[in-house]
């Protein structure tokens, strides 16, 4: 029996651990000085709650901004629930952290996207290219049959 560690879910879920994170101390303390977030979330999720015309007007995915005016922020283990202006009209929402696609804070660049592939429903990152030349391989080689492994760096994320 062969297994293999599936490092892009731990990653996925260390990334998500860290925006959770992030949330607990902005709903203990606030956001502190430009900080700002853009958050892109799956709106078709089976778990994400928002209003009807949100959803009908953002069927696939929505991004929301927590800048100025946010209310209500509660921040749990699966998700968070969060109160946002939508044209002077409030709105409750609840974005679990695996409908999550792009978190930004642009005042710092830093930023995280999560990638899915369609196949078997489960997440992946992009492999990031280490150089610009690809290892020269000959035929019969086994490498050239195994899968290239995945490398990830945060610092891909940052623009």
């Amino acid at each position: 029996m062969s297994r293999e560690i599936d490092y892009g879910n731990l990653m996925h879920r260390a990334m998500r651990g860290l925006i959770r994170n992030v949330l607990d101390d902005v709903a203990a303390n606030g956001l502190p000085g430009a900080h700002h977030f853009f958050i892109t979330f799956d709106t078709s999720h089976p778990d994400a709650e928002l209003a009807d015309w949100l959803s009908d007007r953002y069927p696939g995915e929505m991004t929301v901004v927590m800048q100025h005016w946010y209310d209500n922020l509660d921040v749990g283990e699966d998700g968070f629930a969060v109160t946002l202006n939508f044209g002077d009209a409030p709105e409750p929402l609840y974005i679990p952290y695996d409908s999550i696609k792009t978190f930004v804070d642009p005042s710092v660049e830093f930023g995280l996207r999560f990638e899915s592939t369609e196949e078997d429903g489960a997440e992946d990152l992009e492999p990031l290219e280490i150089s610009d030349e690809p290892p020269e391989q000959t035929e019969g080689d086994e490498a050239a049959d195994k899968k290239k492994a995945d490398i990830v760096s945060l610092d891909s994320f940052r623009k």
